[in-house]
Parts: structure tokens; sequence; C-alpha cells
């Protein structure tokens, strides 16, 4: 057993140790940081590795002085993406009829962008994950925690 291994049981241990109230407002915030980041990376058209989404197919001006905004922009807010916590997990997830949608997106799926429209192979957008920079938020925010 390695060092990373007795300090990971360690935590377990500790957290285990916690009540299910407290491991779900720990796991709420952690959610709810996640989710911020999450949104950040949207908002930068980039994956949660840091490689930027591919472009659209159809340019974003049309007409001129008509601007198509920028991917995703509702899909980022609150009201679609949900930071849930219980005592067992953290989760982000989108929520409702846009999840679907979101499926597309991330996988790079085949789907129809208007009704009786054709099908359009969309490319693969990552639109959650969790970056080396999201496992950092966790560990401090366990740390934290235990510091209150």
């Amino acid at each position: 057993m390695n060092g990373l291994e007795a300090f990971d049981a360690r935590l377990n241990a500790l957290i285990g140790n916690l009540s299910p109230a407290a491991r779900k407002e720990m796991a709420r915030t952690i959610a709810k940081r996640l989710r911020a980041g999450q949104q950040q990376n949207i908002k930068r058209q980039q994956a949660p590795d840091g490689t930027a989404f591919k472009p659209r197919k159809a340019p974003a001006r049309k007409k001129k002085g008509r601007i198509k905004r920028e991917m995703f922009v509702k899909l980022r807010t609150a009201k679609y993406m949900k930071a849930k916590g219980t005592a067992d997990d953290a989760v982000v997830e989108f929520a409702g009829n846009v999840q679907r949608m979101a499926r597309v997106h991330h996988y790079g799926l085949r789907d129809r962008p208007a009704r009786g429209g054709k099908e359009v192979q969309y490319e693969a957008r990552l639109l959650l994950g969790i970056s080396k920079n999201d496992e950092a938020i966790i560990k401090e925010e366990i740390i934290s925690y235990f510091y209150r």
C-alpha cells in the first residue's frame, strides 16, 4: 500500500464518520463549485481538458449586422445545469428537455436541428467532465470542510 492509498483510506474513513446531513451539505457545496467551473468552460467554449470546441459548420453571420450568439448560452444557466448533492455523491447534470440536446453535442451524435429537417452529424463537444483543476477544487473543499 503506497502513501496515496493510505491517505485515500483515511480520508474515506473521515468522510464516513460524518453524519449523512453533513456529507450531503459537503457534496452540495462541491457540486456547486464544480458547476461554476463547468459553466466557465462552456462560456469559454472549451472542453474540460482545455481544448477548444469545434466551430459551428454554419456561419455565425448570415445577414449583414446579424451575429448568432455563442453556443450553449442558455444551456450553462442554473435553470438547465443542476448541481445536486446527496450523502453519497455530488452530481452536475443537465435537467429536463435540454438533457437530450446536451447528450447529442457531448458525444457527437446525429440529430435533427428542427422538426422535419434532415439529420445532421454533430461534432463532439465535451460539455461536462472533471479536469485536474476540478480535482484540486474537490480536494480543497473536502479539506476545508474538516477545518470549519
